[in-house]
């Protein structure tokens, strides 16, 4: 049998407290980041991925299971699926109109994603920061920060590790009067870069702070800010960057890059 996986603890703690608004955020926030495995409705051809439709109560979805064996419980003969994370299910399946079930009957986990719900999840993993240029006048320590979005920070930027040299969460003090958190991130690949934006986005959204606001800069190790940041900042730690080295071929769906077509 399965233990509880972190899926079937976030659904816990959401249920025993449903109209707690941060915990079913980060119920949400569990969704999107676990891989799940998707029935299918025949082997993956050519990178096209057609999943099994069921129709169930008033709308159709597609069966997710965030375990192999949780699957093979589920449908007791061998079946084609598809392993992708939750973020890139929901965004192949928005233009369709199609919901998820998770784990049902399978596991304490077991629940209904309609589509809208599915929608409200694509648009916030859809949330794109703003780009601006401001001075910085005045940097310092940042002791205010909520220990359930600097967790949530934390992991995000741990699960991001080898796309930056440090990091670093400061208080910045802008040449236009305004001031707020920043994280500024060392040595950072260009291509990488929206991605940790983003990332750290979605961390105050599923933290319950989608009204407050977090800057990212990007920095050289040989800006002269970088020594100010390490001196008053407080450092994120990351492991060390890894040296890029020769791909192998991937099955489809496992890039995040190049997700698979949906048909």
């Amino acid at each position: 049998m399965t233990e509880n996986t972190p899926l079937d603890m976030a659904h816990g703690a959401m249920m025993a407290a449903p109209d707690d608004a941060p915990t079913r955020l980060q119920f949400y926030h569990c969704l999107a980041d676990t891989e799940l495995f998707m029935l299918l409705e025949k082997e993956v051809d050519n990178e096209k991925i057609i999943p099994e439709v069921f129709d169930l109560s008033d709308d159709s979805y597609v069966l997710v299971f965030d375990t192999q064996e949780r699957m093979a419980a589920f449908t007791g003969v061998p079946k084609p699926y598809a392993a992708l994370s939750g973020r890139m299910i929901s965004a192949l399946l928005l233009s369709n109109n199609i919901g998820i079930g998770v784990n049902l009957d399978v596991a304490p986990s077991a629940i209904l994603i309609p589509p809208n719900g599915l929608s409200w999840l694509t648009d916030v993993l859809d949330n794109t920061p703003e780009k601006r240029m401001a001075k910085a006048v005045k940097i310092s320590k940042y002791n205010m920060i909520n220990p359930d979005l600097l967790e949530s920070l934390t992991t995000r930027i741990l699960r991001a590790g080898g796309v930056a040299l440090a990091a670093f969460l400061v208080l910045v003090d802008y040449e236009n009067g305004t001031s707020g958190p920043l994280i500024g991130f060392v040595d950072t690949p260009e291509k990488a870069r929206d991605a940790l934006a983003k990332s750290v986005t979605e961390a105050l959204i599923f933290s319950g702070l989608s009204e407050g606001t977090i800057d990212v800069g990007f920095f050289a190790s040989s800006d002269p800010i970088v020594a100010t940041l390490a001196r008053v900042g407080h450092q994120f730690e990351l492991p060390k960057p890894v040296e890029p080295t020769r791909k192998s071929p991937v099955a489809p769906g496992s890039d995040p890059e190049n997700p698979p077509i949906l048909k």
